[in-house]
């Protein structure tokens, strides 16, 4: 991630969110992969199921269109969230570069939807099988861009066709995401 941006968990959220309501947004730029989960409603148990819980993120590739498929554990009870992915709107000079795509690190952020602030983050690696597929539409969208209306009528066909958990079901590549809670270390005993 680039240092322009200071990431502290408490405060404002240091870039903007054009659509700000519930729901994920992923997108991939001159910063890198990045996935913000806005949320209305969150609590301690949401907090930390996003900063050290399980999860499971999977891509759907459907007509040239890439969906951003999510489920975290202690979040949603069940089923999947889908973000659809576009360059679409990002301005030309924070399009993904050469050394963006590179980073095989995916930045996971949760954001109060209401007050703008980021609650937690997280940074978890992402495999070769993973980054290729991201890499390919990275490559389709710059060669062919759509633009935001096209893009959006895309997407709601999709949408009216399938369910996120049909599409987590034909799923390109999937990466799963471990507990990352240390266990406690044992205490030395001593002799007395």
């Amino acid at each position: 991630m680039s240092d322009y941006a200071n990431f502290q968990i408490g405060e404002q959220f240091p870039l903007p969110i054009k659509n700000q309501q519930d729901g994920g947004l992923f997108q991939i730029d001159a910063n890198g992969c990045m996935f913000i989960l806005q949320l209305s409603r969150t609590d301690i148990i949401a907090i930390e199921a996003f900063r050290t819980g399980k999860m499971q993120l999977a891509l759907y590739e459907e007509n040239g269109l890439l969906f951003f498929l999510y489920q975290i554990d202690g979040i949603f009870k069940e089923g999947w969230g889908d973000a659809p992915f576009t360059l679409a709107g990002i301005k030309p000079e924070l399009l993904p570069t050469a050394k963006s795509m590179a980073d095989h690190t995916l930045h996971l952020y949760l954001v109060d939807t209401r007050l703008q602030l980021l609650l937690a983050q997280r940074s978890v690696p992402i495999p070769d099988d993973f980054m290729a597929v991201l890499q390919k539409h990275v490559d389709l969208q710059k060669a062919a861009p759509l633009d935001e209306g096209a893009f959006r009528l895309a997407v709601q066909t999709i949408w009216a066709q399938k369910s996120p958990t049909q599409m987590r079901e034909a799923a390109s590549a999937v990466l799963d995401i471990e507990l990352d809670i240390k266990p406690p270390q044992p205490r030395p005993s001593f002799k007395h």
